[in-house]
């Protein structure tokens, strides 16, 4: 039996686990699509609307992956129990069949194939239908153990492919309890799941492959800081590419040839390349974002953003660098004029977090990611946020509610070092 295929994709692979359940040899035949090796003339006589999976069963071709589980489990099953014969019971396995293809899987292609054909983010309209469809799927599940029945058929192994390739995708199933807990299950039930998951590997190394965004940083730097937690939220993966401008590294001509103003951080997305991290941050959060709860569309909610984001680079970032880099570039305690304007910074950001959760509105966004590493420089370098409850209240949740927080700690005990060696040659 000629199989026809691409191990990263969820049809082909739920027909590889309905084999191995049934006993049934592949010979495997590795069709690239993304080469185009669909479209030639021999693979169009067998299958002339050139998809894969498509099998060739001694001389008798069949596409369409679900259409081929059914026959594959009616040709060659011991049994019924993975297609019932029973009307009612084969009935609801078709069901599942079709919400697999027509809404569950259907979702993840609307909203994914931009990123993989593209390399673009899809619509957040389309996230919305992934939500709808998981917990539509979360309600089949409620009070059983599989998606069609009281025990495993070629519906679980269909959806199982289509699921396991959003878990691969980073899409986060703890909103979906029933269908949590299903899938930890049909892992361990359905026959075929490690080959199905090397496949997910191949189908995350192509992506990878295809998706390049190089970040020139320093863990130390606030700035940088601000950029790792946002792409965290995001789930957007840093190819980091540590450069030390303490060494001058900045000046290299390959890096000036990217960022002309030679600082850090530096983003280049697929050939774009961006400076300064707010701009990153809205650059991100507009491109990258399913939804826009990081940075709003709402043109007042938008201003308000922008506001704070301004603030933190325009006073709050401003009045840190006045007053410490002396210790980083000179070897000399900072100006105490310059500490009062500190002082006035955080009066500011006290009053914006007045009977608000956080610095922009009722939810986190890009300007309280920006302002965390800010801040959390401030409170390692022993500045006291006792006299701004406020800023204290917020500093304290931004920290359990901000993704990548452990990574921006990270980051400040590495400046933190970096301060205490250069207060040691001070005092010295």
């Amino acid at each position: 039996m000629d199989f026809y295929y691409m191990p990263g994709s969820a049809p082909c692979r739920s027909v590889i686990m309905t084999a191995k359940a049934l006993g049934v040899e592949l010979n495997k035949k590795l069709l690239n699509v993304m080469e185009g090796e669909q479209l030639k003339p021999e693979f169009l006589k067998i299958n002339p609307q050139h998809t894969i999976p498509t099998i060739v069963d001694n001389g008798f071709a069949l596409w369409e992956s679900r259409a081929i589980l059914i026959y594959l489990v009616e040709k060659y099953g011991k049994d019924d129990s993975l297609y019932p014969k029973n009307p009612k019971q084969q009935a609801l396995v078709n069901q599942r069949l079709y919400f697999d293809i027509g809404v569950l899987f259907k979702s993840f292609y609307d909203y994914y194939s931009p990123l993989f054909r593209l390399n673009k983010p899809g619509d957040p309209e389309d996230y919305k239908k992934i939500e709808a469809a998981f917990s539509l799927l979360d309600t089949f599940l409620e009070g059983q153990q599989y998606v069609a029945g009281s025990n495993l058929t070629i519906a679980d192994i269909a959806i199982l492919a289509s699921v396991s390739t959003f878990v691969a995708m980073k899409f986060e199933l703890k909103n979906y309890p029933n269908v949590a807990k299903w899938y930890e299950n049909a892992q361990k039930v359905t026959p075929g799941w490690n080959e199905n998951w090397e496949g997910l590997l191949q189908m995350k190394e192509c992506r990878t492959r295809n998706f390049h965004m190089d970040f020139y940083y320093m863990s130390g730097s606030a700035p940088c800081r601000s950029v790792i937690m946002t792409a965290k939220a995001l789930g957007v993966e840093l190819n980091k590419k540590f450069l030390n401008i303490l060494e001058g590294e900045q000046l290299k001509p390959e890096f000036v040839k990217l960022n002309p103003q030679r600082t850090i951080p530096t983003l280049v997305d697929n050939g774009f390349a961006l400076w300064e991290s707010r701009a990153i941050l809205v650059y991100l959060a507009e491109k990258y974002g399913k939804g826009d709860s990081l940075y709003p569309k709402d043109p007042k909610q938008r201003a308000i953003v922008n506001q704070r984001l301004y603030f933190d680079m325009g006073v709050l970032f401003k009045s840190f660098y006045d007053y410490y880099s002396p210790i980083f570039r000179l070897k000399k305690l900072g100006d105490a004029e310059n500490f009062k304007k500190i002082e006035t910074a955080f009066g500011f950001l006290n009053t914006f977090l007045e009977g608000q959760l956080y610095v922009a509105g009722n939810n986190l966004t890009i300007a309280d990611i920006a302002i965390l590493a800010n801040v959390s420089s401030f409170v390692t370098m022993n500045f006291d946020l006792k006299n701004y409850p406020n800023v204290e209240r917020w500093y304290e949740n931004a920290q359990k509610v901000t993704p990548g927080w452990n990574e921006n700690w990270e980051g400040l005990l590495q400046m933190r070092d970096f301060f205490d060696d250069k207060i040691k040659e001070i005092k010295a």
